[in-house]
């Protein structure tokens, strides 16, 4: 798997992850949309510890910064 999430990608995730679990664990948000968000903090906390997007390759994106060609 090649890397295509940057470090400024990677940090967002982890933000709003954090942000989720805690507005879920307060019952600010809460129900099927609860869980619905809270599997989705679960799967922007893991592509951002494996620094891989799924779906980027799909899209041709990529967040990694470019390296210099020599």
């Amino acid at each position: 798997m090649k890397k295509n999430m940057g470090t400024t990608d990677k940090t967002i995730r982890v933000l709003l992850a954090a942000l989720i679990a805690v507005l879920y664990f307060t019952n600010v948000i809460t129900g099927t949309l609860g869980i619905i968000l809270l599997v989705l903090a679960g799967v922007f906390l893991f592509t951002s510890l494996v620094s891989f997007c799924p779906l980027y390759p799909l899209l041709g994106f990529s967040s990694c910064p470019l390296k210099p060609k020599k």
